[in-house]
């Protein structure tokens, strides 16, 4: 898998990423945006006298479309890929499952594919909470107003969020059962906090 694929990957990552750096700087169409430089078009007004009608000032709108079409191919090639990267982790765990199951002769009535589905809902959610942050980005990319950019730059941090809850996800699970009647809110708040010693000097 790491030389097939990995490597391509890298390298479409790399193309990608110089193709949005270098062809703004070319057509110089990079203007300041909200503490970083983006392709996005400035617009004000055409002359003192006209009040509605509204120029490009500074930037490109053939830049601009070809930079979004980069941006949200790249962003759906990237769930694609997740999701048959997470689906054959899966088939390749419950392979091996049926492989081991042949020799376990002392527990034949033993659980055999406990391993593969407490992988499969962590990918499942991994894999959620990729389609939570990115598709939703990608169509209120399309409508191009304020609002919209805000919903996307506000879901793009969420998606550490979201996988944080998913790798504690089994700690919390463990301390519920430890402690029966527990919230799932209150377990994670119990395993995320810190320890009494890491306050100490």
């Amino acid at each position: 898998f790491s030389k097939k694929v990995e490597k391509p990957m890298h390298f479409i990552i790399i193309a990608f990423a110089l193709a949005t750096a270098i062809v703004p700087l070319v057509y110089e169409t990079n203007n300041p945006g909200c503490g970083t430089c983006s392709p996005n078009v400035i617009w004000d007004k055409c002359s003192t006298k006209d009040e509605g009608e509204l120029c490009i000032v500074r930037g490109n709108q053939k830049v601009d479309f070809v930079i979004d079409i980069i941006g949200g191919a790249s962003a759906f090639i990237a769930l694609i890929f997740c999701t048959v990267a997470m689906v054959w982790v899966y088939l390749h765990v419950r392979r091996q499952e049926t492989r081991n199951r042949r020799y376990n002769f002392r527990q034949h009535n033993a659980d055999n594919h406990k391993e593969s589905r407490r992988i499969r809902k962590i990918l499942f959610l991994y894999t959620l909470s990729l389609y939570f942050t990115y598709i939703p980005t990608l169509f209120v990319g399309l409508a191009n107003n304020p609002i919209s950019e805000s919903i996307g730059k506000t879901l793009g941090p969420l998606l550490g969020f979201w996988n944080m809850l998913v790798y504690f996800l089994p700690n919390c699970l463990k301390y519920q059962r430890d402690h029966p009647g527990t919230w799932l809110v209150t377990a994670y708040f119990q395993v995320l906090r810190p320890a009494p010693c890491a306050w100490s000097p």
